[in-house]
């Protein structure tokens, strides 16, 4: 019997971690760190959304480029050009002192990014499909750990050393998971007798599958109504009571519930999903998320909110490892590393978007407001999904489509 997933597991497991945890070192630090070290003292709200925004649209741009390449070369080298690439742009950060090169690097940052999706195709497409979902759901845990991790390490860096110097702390992280993918990692399931498609077939390929392009678009809800909250939070818990001292610790340990939640839940949801179907299990993540947003409305204690995050938490962790159990569903292995660039460039579209319209909704309406939109908006994806089942719908599609061939012969 053949292991080695369980091996690739592990070792992508650790890597993703390494490469989450390095990014939530600096990136939370941003505002702080344009201020104090590039001397920005105007318009520092619109430079930290600049800053915060071009990475997340250069990645959004690119990604499908790369997933054509991962599908012809494998996931492998993806992960570690990626690996190397953000460690080497991480320690140039250091050393620049102007705030237009820290908008260049950035871009770069989001052109030369995909360590997580390469990862997540990689342990979709080389794992056996009776454990897909389990793996998926471990996988989950990974970036949720990286990111409850790294702020804290964040933190006691740049108090200890500086904000410039969380920089380079970060890149000796990505080192490490650029490390761990080029000696550790093995990648069997790979044809590279193919020829190489471009973005634009690729881009065709995607829509035709409408079961994909539903996955896709649910995809860049879910992530929306995450991402719509975070410039909220911090805001949200001040009106709860916490004093201003405070808010920071507070709003993170808020942040830290839900991630912590996901850990607990994210591989039982997954490996549950393989027994009853990922469309079932995405229902009850969305539906469970939904009531979660809907309750934050009624509760005003702080303490409470925090233990309604956690629960909210432990449904939506159901969400990120059945959407991509989908797609491992919905696409032919030789598509599988592309369909997963699409999926990021969706989820790095809303990532951008998300803070941006949460902001400009939190100037305009009560924030407990928001909580009511943003648990409707789940509500709906729920009931959507539910009615379409895309990957059943796929397998039915495909199964009708192999009868009408054999009926020809």
């Amino acid at each position: 019997m053949d292991f080695s997933w369980k091996r690739n597991l592990v070792v992508l497991w650790v890597g993703v971690f390494f490469c989450s945890t390095a990014y939530s070192i600096a990136i939370p630090f941003l505002p702080i760190f344009l201020h104090s070290s590039l001397g920005v003292n105007e318009h520092l709200e619109a430079w930290s959304g600049i800053s915060f925004g071009i990475t997340f649209l250069a990645s959004a741009l690119i990604s499908p480029y790369w997933g054509s390449l991962a599908d012809k070369y494998g996931r492998k080298p993806m992960l570690i050009r990626s690996g190397y690439s953000l460690a080497v742009l991480y320690f140039l950060t250091y050393f620049i002192n102007d705030p237009y090169l820290f908008v260049v690097l950035r871009i770069f940052q989001g052109l030369l990014a995909g360590f997580v999706p390469a990862s997540i195709a990689l342990v979709a497409t080389n794992t056996p499909e009776k454990h897909v979902g389990y793996a998926l759901g471990v996988m989950a845990t990974s970036g949720a750990t990286g990111g409850i991790i790294g702020p804290l390490v964040g933190g006691v860096v740049s108090h200890m050393w500086g904000n410039r110097e969380a920089f380079l702390f970060s890149g000796a992280v990505v080192l490490i998971a650029a490390l761990i993918a080029t000696f550790l990692v093995r990648e069997t399931n790979l044809n590279r007798s193919g020829t190489r498609s471009n973005v634009r077939e690729d881009l065709r390929s995607a829509i035709a599958n409408k079961s994909l392009m539903s996955i896709l678009g649910l995809s860049l809800i879910v992530t929306m109504s995450v991402m719509l909250l975070e410039p909220l939070l911090t805001v949200y818990v001040l009106q709860l009571g916490a004093s201003q001292k405070d808010a920071s610790l507070s709003a993170g340990i808020i942040f830290a519930a839900v991630g912590i939640a996901t850990v607990i839940a994210a591989p039982r949801w997954g490996k549950l999903g393989t027994k009853v179907g990922y469309s079932k299990i995405l229902f009850i993540g969305l539906i469970g998320g939904a009531v979660g947003n809907l309750l934050q409305f009624f509760f005003t204690n702080l303490y409470g909110f925090g233990v309604l995050r956690f629960g909210y938490g432990l449904f939506f962790a159901a969400v990120y490892p059945s959407i991509n159990a989908m797609i491992v569903k919905v696409t032919d292995p030789e598509f599988r590393g592309r369909a997963f660039s699409l999926n990021q460039s969706s989820t790095q579209i809303a990532t951008m978007l998300g803070p941006v319209i949460g902001g400009l909704l939190g100037g305009v309406i009560p924030i407990r407001v928001v909580f009511i939109i943003n648990g409707i908006a789940l509500l709906a994806t729920a009931i959507l999904i539910r009615s379409k089942r895309p990957d059943e719908a796929y397998q039915k599609q495909k199964q009708q489509a192999t009868e009408a061939k054999l009926a020809t012969k």
